[in-house]
């Protein structure tokens, strides 16, 4: 039996996984190797992290009985997993959580995924697999990310939108089909970006141009840089050049 006290004694902890200090973890929460969970990390009861990918051609191992097949998980510092939250192991890279990041009740991150730093999804919010979030982006409620799919940095994604195409750093996106409606200015401020940055993008975004690599400036230009670099099948669409 487990005698820490932050540890209820009805979770499971299986092999292969490394908890730092003073993590909590609730009652019936399911841990399962490789998986390593950082400082401070709350998990709450009825949480499964690192079952095996939901991909048919891949074995299903048993984790809860030693095997341990594929990628793992990494969890960061502060995180705070919520009551049912599923999270699966890699299957070609390591899913991951960053730092400080909220994770709500039934919240769902599939294999392969990569959520940044400061990240919050919300209740019944779903990842496909190989999805990335960039920090500080914030996913509403039963919102649905398609696989493969990027979440800029600092973006935010309305209540129940399905994200079938990439999402812009500090864009706004909601309803059904997902189109863009203005920025997320709060967390450009927050991050440090001037005036002039924000209205740069504004503008830029209004009129459908995305590449902002050389037009902006401060904190922001960074996370320009990083997600056109991953662009293939295009972003998101202002919702008024589709009128």
């Amino acid at each position: 039996m487990n005698l820490d006290p932050h540890i209820h004694p009805s979770a499971f902890i299986g092999d292969g996984v490394t908890l730092g200090a003073d993590v909590s973890i609730g009652p019936a929460a399911v841990l399962v190797g490789p998986l390593t969970v950082g400082d401070r990390v709350w998990i709450g009861p009825g949480a499964v992290i690192g079952t095996p990918p939901e991909i048919s051609s891949l074995h299903q191992d048993r984790g809860w009985a030693g095997e341990a097949g594929h990628r793992g998980v990494t969890i960061g510092d502060d995180v705070v997993i919520r009551e049912s939250v599923t999270i699966q192991q890699g299957s070609h890279r390591t899913t991951s959580i960053g730092d400080r990041t909220w994770l709500l009740s039934a919240s769902y991150v599939a294999h392969d995924g990569l959520v940044g730093a400061d990240v919050t999804l919300s209740a019944g919010a779903r990842l496909g697999g190989h999805v990335v979030v960039g920090g500080f982006a914030n996913i509403g409620m039963n919102a649905t990310v398609h696989q493969r799919r990027i979440v800029g940095a600092g973006a935010m994604v309305g209540m129940a939108t399905p994200v079938a195409r990439d999402v812009p750093p500090f864009a706004k996106v909601f309803g059904s089909p997902a189109r863009m409606h203005g920025l997320n200015e709060y967390v450009l401020r927050k991050i440090g970006a001037s005036d002039e940055t924000i209205a740069a993008i504004a503008a830029a975004y209004g009129s459908g141009r995305f590449d902002l690599r050389e037009a902006t400036q401060d904190a922001a230009v960074e996370e320009f840089a990083r997600w056109w670099a991953t662009q293939d099948a295009g972003p998101t669409v202002p919702a008024e050049l589709e009128q």
